[in-house]
């Protein structure tokens, strides 16, 4: 292939740039042309499409979001969008295309695949919840974020002798919550993947906490488990301890990447391009045991999603 194009689509992650930096210069390598699509799957149905530079992707790798933007695209939704998209990128001679994005975006990767259009996808999302792929571009960023805002809010916890809730993102995936929990010592990590028993998952370890004399209370709650409202009134009403709940929301998001991140996103752009270059599409990218690698679209995205038992079982563990 001599042309190729990159775009990211769905939720912005960070690490986002680092691997259009490595899509961008490695096809430069190679003496190959990379056409940036603006906006997702929205500018290739529409034609938002530029020759990128390696002077466009210098000094980005640090930066939080995507310089390529992103959007939903309803008309891309339906196949004749699918389609659309295809004869414009073929309008502006793309022979196979980069997709950057999560698991709605990858399945948008497929769709492209199927239609005929050489597609390889890279997992950028910060929930980490892409099935066939231990680590997901993003995910490590935002965990640090929330450990940090975890460690400031214990401090006037501590201070006040308070339970805090602290939610954290993930509708239906609770890695962020389980990895943020074991990291911070959290009492509580309640997770969309596991049925919540009250007495048993919260009252039992801040009881335990009490009789230690301890200070603070921290609870790990994944956006998609239950309201936070309720489950404070409930933990006073129970305990007597005043609660309070911080949602740190967008700014897990954000941020300057982590050097996990940016090596990662690193490795996966670059062998992007390695596989559109032999003409090798129909592929998504992934990591195992520190390794990057490739499998079949259609093979990895059928895939069953899975948490993390040991991690699981370790967070009790570590709770009593």
């Amino acid at each position: 292939m001599n042309v190729i194009g990159v775009l990211t689509s769905g939720g912005d992650a960070p690490g986002m740039n680092a691997a259009i930096r490595a899509v961008v210069r490695t096809a430069k390598y190679y003496d190959m042309k990379v056409m940036g699509v603006r906006k997702g799957y929205e500018g290739l149905v529409h034609g938002d499409i530029f020759e990128m530079t390696a002077r466009d992707v210098s000094d980005i790798m640090h930066q939080g979001g995507t310089i390529l933007q992103t959007a939903r695209s309803l008309e891309f939704k339906q196949i004749e969008g699918v389609r659309r998209a295809i004869s414009t990128a073929r309008y502006f001679g793309i022979e196979g295309i980069v997709v950057i994005g999560g698991d709605g975006s990858l399945k948008g990767a497929r769709d492209l695949c199927t239609e005929g259009m050489p597609t390889v996808g890279i997992p950028g999302t910060i929930d980490n919840d892409i099935p066939y792929t231990e680590y997901t571009i993003g995910f490590d960023t935002a965990v640090n974020t929330a450990k940090e805002a975890v460690d400031k809010i214990r401090d006037t916890a501590t201070s006040h002798e308070r339970c805090n809730i602290i939610k954290v993102m993930g509708r239906s995936s609770g890695n962020i919550a389980l990895n943020v929990g074991i990291a911070t010592g959290a009492e509580a990590i309640l997770i969309p993947e596991r049925e919540i028993d009250f007495t048993r998952d919260i009252l039992g370890p801040i009881n335990a906490g009490k009789k230690r004399n301890k200070k603070h209370y921290i609870i790990i709650l994944a956006e998609g488990v239950q309201d936070s409202d309720g489950l404070e009134k409930q933990i006073e009403s129970e305990t007597g301890i005043e609660t309070r709940t911080t949602i740190l929301g967008y700014v897990q998001r954000g941020g300057s990447p982590t050097v996990v991140d940016r090596v990662y996103a690193s490795q996966m752009g670059s062998y992007a391009v390695e596989l559109l270059k032999d003409g090798t599409g129909n592929r998504i990218i992934g990591v195992d045991k520190n390794r990057v690698f490739d499998i079949d679209i259609y093979e990895g995205l059928d895939m069953p999603r899975i948490i993390r038992e040991d991690l699981i079982e370790l967070s009790k563990i570590l709770s009593i």
